[in-house]
């Protein structure tokens, strides 16, 4: 059975490689802001999972599809990449010796037997004390700040260094990818 990344992420696709199972990877393309969708970041996580799998399924025999959707959370809002400096900006001086969350939704297709598995994942982070002017540097030095869905890189950049701990799989935050529980899930789905 062929594995397939319902996925563009060049970071979801480098982590998945850590796993040691073969898999392709498929772009879902589908639109992810729509009118009535979830409000609440595990259900909005699981829907959206849920739609690139099956938006990658429909096309795919004896395949092992997986989707996976993620959001940040804080103070009762979802977020998501930033539209903008001045919103990252915000976010980030927010963050500032605070906690906020990491949702990440994953669903497995199994398109031989229409079995469908479905979890998510939750990685809480806390924040050192950061400066405007950190922020500021931040920023200027690194011009994709907007692809990111908490709006700060946790694996390189200044901004790695704005994390104080992590509670929860790493990879999750790190990748976008809850290895430790995708690698569990293929082998569920599988049977």
């Amino acid at each position: 059975m062929k594995i397939i990344l319902a996925t563009s992420s060049p970071y979801r696709i480098e982590a998945m490689k850590f796993t040691g199972i073969p898999f392709e990877a498929i772009g879902s393309n589908i639109n992810e802001y729509f009118e009535g969708r979830p409000n609440k970041p595990r259900l909005l996580v699981k829907h959206l999972s849920k739609l690139k799998a099956e938006a990658v399924a429909k096309d795919c025999i004896d395949s092992l599809v997986i989707g996976m959707d993620s959001v940040g959370y804080f103070e009762g809002d979802i977020l998501e990449k930033p539209k903008s400096y001045e919103e990252v900006f915000e976010r980030l001086k927010g963050f500032s010796g605070r906690r906020h969350q990491f949702y990440t939704g994953v669903t497995m297709i199994n398109t031989e037997t229409k079995r469908l598995l479905q979890d998510m994942a939750l990685t809480t982070v806390k924040f050192r004390y950061i400066t405007e002017q950190e922020i500021e540097t931040y920023l200027k030095s690194n011009s994709q700040y907007n692809t990111y869905a908490l709006g700060y890189d946790p694996l390189s950049h200044l901004s790695s260094t704005f994390i104080y701990s992590i509670e929860g799989d790493p990879h999750n935050l790190l990748r976008g990818i809850p290895l430790a529980r995708v690698t569990e899930m293929i082998r569920e789905a599988e049977k």
